[in-house]
């Protein structure tokens, strides 16, 4: 294994038992963490919520068949400079996801619906982003993609982005039902990304 596999491993590897913890974490309290593609939920949002599960599970498994399987895979961009802004993006997304999972405690929810027992959380990285997970999902797939370029995790991380950006519209139609004005001046003082 070279460096980037390592070093990649370590990242991914990271961003996943943080996902994963945070998800046990709130079983334990009697939370239900996963609310995607679950409750009565207009049929695109349903939609789009069944094509992230899918899509993140199958990402997933790209990212680690990639870093796994380089030298069969081939890189499409083996410069090292490449490689080396794809680790740091992963790196900057695993500490804004970690950021954000720790801030929200038990507020977290993947997925979101109409009078959640949530409260808004406006405090530490999500002074500066709205959505710093999402940020973070972005981040560690773009630097897969880039440290481990093959067409699978360069189109993977290109319709997940696109996927979740679709995932943060249609919580923001719900967010104001469930938040209030509280929300609504939150959304003018911090942008949906960065």
């Amino acid at each position: 294994m070279n460096f980037y596999q390592i070093l990649m491993l370590l990242l991914i590897s990271t961003f996943y038992l943080t996902y994963i913890t945070k998800q046990i974490m709130l079983k334990r309290r009697g939370i239900d963490g996963t609310r995607l593609a679950k409750g009565n939920k207009p049929g695109r949002t349903f939609l789009i919520e069944v094509f992230l599960l899918v899509g993140t599970y199958g990402m997933a498994a790209v990212q680690y068949i990639s870093i796994l399987m380089e030298a069969k895979l081939g890189l499409l961009f083996p410069q090292d400079v490449i490689r080396m802004i794809g680790v740091a993006a992963a790196l900057l997304g695993v500490c804004f996801f970690m950021s954000a999972v720790m801030v929200m405690k038990d507020s977290w929810r993947a997925g979101v619906e109409e009078g959640q027992s949530t409260r808004i959380v406006t405090a530490g990285v999500y002074r500066i982003s709205r959505n710093p997970a999402f940020v973070g999902f972005d981040l560690i797939y773009l630097g897969t993609a880039l440290s481990f370029s093959n067409f699978a995790a360069i189109f993977g991380a290109m319709f997940l982005i696109v996927l979740f950006h679709l995932q943060i519209l249609e919580e923001e139609k719900l967010l104001p039902g469930n938040f209030g004005q509280e929300y609504l001046d939150y959304c003018k003082r911090t942008r949906r990304y960065l």
